[in-house]
């Protein structure tokens, strides 16, 4: 099976999610005409990153009442979208959220599981942090979803993984960080550098898209990616500016490469759990 996949690397604005949602909706149709599958947004693409005390107004539901989801429902009824937002649940607690939306449905909701609060970041003061990480099943196969710190941390992956996702679809609002005189900053060539060995540690797809532009002090750098199984660069969006980036991606590769390379195969969850419950009581 072919996947058309678009990056939708946006300059987001912040706060004023009507705006942001007339981004999407146009970027989607711009996607679909193009023949593309699935648009995949940055973290927090309907509100900005820097929200601070904007957090509950700019609050929204991943349901067909909501009047930013209803739009968005209707958009992706011709083709797949996952998109960025700040979800409230029942007890007004706040979470950094993505939906993925499918033939009006929404299919999976994941919350950022870890929340910086060191550095530049402060996200713990405004959050609460999601407790799951699940794999869904998609039109085009099994999926799993992870937000920029999340997938800093080795395990979200490793779960994914193991609960069945062949494409890992990471979203981020990763600002540019570290001048050392090399070509790229260092923040960004880490981050490139992570997602080629999750995709051939785990033999998976990785697709990251990134956001730009500058907001509140901050400049994010862009450069969104997918690698594929064997931890090659498929394509890569441009630095420092908005772009759709797109790509057409094989997922007969699955096949070749773990045919090839039976990681998959040869893991042993059973051990890993036994060995977690060792280190957890303390033995």
């Amino acid at each position: 099976m072919k996947l058309n996949l678009g990056l939708a690397q946006i300059n987001t604005k912040l706060g004023d999610v009507q705006c942001n949602l007339e981004r999407h909706l146009n970027m989607a149709k711009q996607a679909w005409q193009a023949g593309l599958d699935l648009l995949v947004f940055p973290e927090l693409s309907l509100t900005g990153y820097a929200l601070q005390d904007l957090v509950p107004t700019v609050a929204c539901h991943p349901e067909p009442d909501d009047p930013i989801f209803r739009p968005l429902l209707y958009a992706s009824r011709e083709i797949d979208l996952m998109v960025g937002f700040v979800e409230e649940d029942a007890r007004n607690r706040f979470f950094i959220a993505s939906a993925y939306l499918s033939q009006g449905e929404v299919l999976h909701v994941h919350h950022k599981v870890y929340l910086p609060t060191y550095g530049l970041f402060d996200e713990g003061r405004f959050f609460a942090p999601g407790n799951s990480v699940r794999a869904f099943d998609t039109r085009y196969g099994r999926f799993g979803m992870l937000i920029c710190e999340d997938f800093w941390h080795t395990s979200p992956p490793y779960l994914l993984w193991l609960d069945g996702a062949d494409v890992l679809l990471f979203a981020s609002a990763s600002p540019g960080r570290g001048l050392n005189g090399e070509p790229k900053l260092a923040s960004s060539a880490w981050v490139e550098h992570t997602n080629r060995a999750y995709a051939g540690l785990f033999t998976t797809f990785v697709v990251h898209s990134n956001r730009t532009g500058f907001e509140d002090g901050l400049n994010f750098w862009g450069g969104s990616t997918i690698f594929d199984p064997d931890g090659k660069l498929i394509v890569q969006g441009p630095y420092f500016e908005e772009a759709l980036t797109t790509s057409e991606i094989d997922l007969n590769q699955l096949h070749r490469t773990r045919a090839q390379m039976p990681l998959l195969r040869d893991e042993r969850p059973e051990l890993v759990q036994r060995e977690l419950e060792r280190i957890l009581n303390g033995k």
